[in-house]
């Protein structure tokens, strides 16, 4: 695939492109766990729809597209979320980026930094305070290179499994 980036073309993603959006998210899911049984894939699938579906129609996600030659070539979204405030504001606006894949054939070309600037320029029109993601090693530069640092306050996860809290 020879892309020229100056022909790329980034929209936002509306309802009716949830089924490609929800393809791509399955291409990356794949690329990075492995192959899946059907009914695996196509539960996910399923609720892919939904939580796409119901997300961008409520608000709490967006996301764009880059097109070349009218064929999608890479993603990228963000989930909003509102978390209780301090005393200088009662609320503040958090984003989440996930869903950043581009097709292989045209990776290293410059179209996931479109994305991600589409992505802060519709959070600071937004509203949002602070965007945070989780990124592979090979993505790590291009958040770096946009500014993303490691968290101020340590950051900690737990995998919560019921099996876990059995007392």
């Amino acid at each position: 695939m020879n892309i020229e980036i100056s022909r790329m073309k980034i929209r936002k993603i509306e309802l009716q492109d949830v089924p490609l959006l929800v393809d791509y998210r399955l291409k990356y899911l794949t690329e990075l766990q492995g192959e899946q049984v059907v009914q695996n894939t196509e539960s996910t699938r399923e609720g892919l729809e939904n939580y796409f579906r119901n997300a961008i129609s409520q608000k709490r996600f967006f996301a764009f597209a880059a097109e070349f030659d009218g064929v999608v070539v890479s993603f990228g979204g963000m989930v909003i979320k509102e978390i209780p405030g301090d005393f200088s504001s009662s609320t503040y606006l958090e984003g989440d980026i996930l869903n950043m894949y581009t097709v292989p054939a045209a990776r290293r070309k410059g179209i996931s930094q479109l994305i991600v600037n589409a992505l802060l320029k519709e959070a600071v029109m937004l509203g949002i305070g602070k965007v945070a993601l989780h990124t592979s090693k090979d993505g790590e530069h291009l958040y770096r290179k946009n500014g993303f640092v490691e968290p101020v306050y340590p950051y900690l996860e737990l995998v919560v499994k019921p099996e876990n809290f059995t007392h």
